[in-house]
């Protein structure tokens, strides 16, 4: 559903750069103009895993940011719960009205496959974040190298465990694919370097909820006494082992190291329950999915690999993650937060 308007969409980026940053959700200050100048206005809708939960809450103001710094139509939705089939339903829905971009955070890949190859057929561009292996899109960004990100949560929880012990690892879901690789990453590490260190469990299916982490990881330390450790795929589960270690009271004895945000689990680090937590900003990623949205809306594919700089924290050097996966792109977008530089971080 294209409209054109009468000035482009690079000159409200411009503009939105010369603001102050502190005023802006994302800076957008070294944007990279080129990539998005159009003088089209496209609907970009943005489907994510859950919503009502801060992660995606901030993604939402990066969508909307974008939004408003380019004239484009953006916005975000979610199901209510952690629900495959439910995101499936929405994606259906986004098709129906006739958008012209999708960018999806995927609960689970091989659920919305078919409906993404659906949306691709009736001309509908779809971008993906947190989706490595997944296939029925024009280009899947991710903040990170997945593997990467996984062995430096093991050096963290490592270090705190003393490099012995064990540990358990949680995952959204058993096919959320970055989340995975993150585990992946975790246990290769240790494997390889910390050979004292034993995962007692399989991967704990935790559905993006922070109550379902909390209980779960009380059933598995109540098979598991001499659980350390554990290694956190989603961001709610430093919310669960926070409350379970504080209410447990086992600080210092049941260690922590996972994604997580200042605002869902800093109590929990400024009271000593967990002690690292490790994020990229979700606002940002939201803002980079759409910018590759329009870019592929224009045609711009020969812009889009190796070597792009999308002007933003994080992704400034975009690499391929192979050459027989040239459409997934990843950044260098984390940052890791103890208690002595969570008060730089306001989500």
């Amino acid at each position: 559903m294209k409209t054109h308007f009468i000035s482009l969409a690079v000159a409200a980026v411009t503009a939105a750069g010369a603001a102050q940053a502190q005023d802006q959700v994302v800076d957008t200050s070294n944007v990279n103009q080129e990539l998005i100048q159009t003088d089209e206005s496209y609907s970009i809708a943005t489907v994510v895993k859950v919503d009502g939960i801060a992660w995606f809450d901030r993604m939402r103001d990066g969508v909307q940011q974008f939004g408003e710094d380019t004239g484009h139509d953006t916005w975000m939705v979610g199901p209510s719960s952690a629900d495959a089939a439910a995101q499936v339903q929405l994606v259906e829905n986004l098709i129906a009205q006739g958008v012209d971009a999708i960018a999806i955070v995927p609960f689970s890949v091989e659920a919305v496959e078919p409906v993404l190859q659906k949306a691709r057929d009736r001309g509908i561009v779809v971008i993906s974040h947190e989706a490595s292996n997944i296939q029925n899109v024009d280009y899947d960004i991710e903040a990170f190298d997945n593997l990467a990100y996984g062995a430096k949560l093991m050096d963290e929880l490592a270090a705190q465990m003393g490099e012995s012990g064990q540990y358990v690892a949680t995952v959204g879901s058993l096919t959320s694919k970055s989340q995975n690789e993150w585990i992946d990453g975790a246990i290769a590490r240790q494997e390889e370097a910390y050979p004292d260190m034993e995962m007692v469990t399989e991967r704990l299916e935790t559905y993006d909820d922070a109550n379902t982490d909390y209980t779960k990881l009380k059933e598995a330390l109540t098979a598991h006494p001499d659980i350390a450790g554990i290694v956190g795929g989603p961001m709610p589960t430093s919310a669960g082992a926070g409350r379970l270690i504080a209410e447990s009271g086992l600080q210092g004895q049941l260690h922590f190291a996972g994604t997580g945000l200042p605002s869902v689990a800093g109590e929990y680090i400024a009271n000593g329950d967990i002690e690292y937590i490790q994020f990229w900003d979700p606002a940002v990623a939201g803002y980079a999915m759409n910018m590759l949205a329009v870019a592929a809306l224009e045609g711009r594919d020969d812009q889009i690999g190796a070597g792009l700089n999308l002007g933003l924290e994080g992704y400034e050097d975009l690499q391929e993650a192979g050459e027989d996966r040239q459409n997934v792109l990843y950044g260098a977008g984390w940052v890791g937060v103890t208690s002595e530089n969570m008060d730089q971080y306001n989500f």
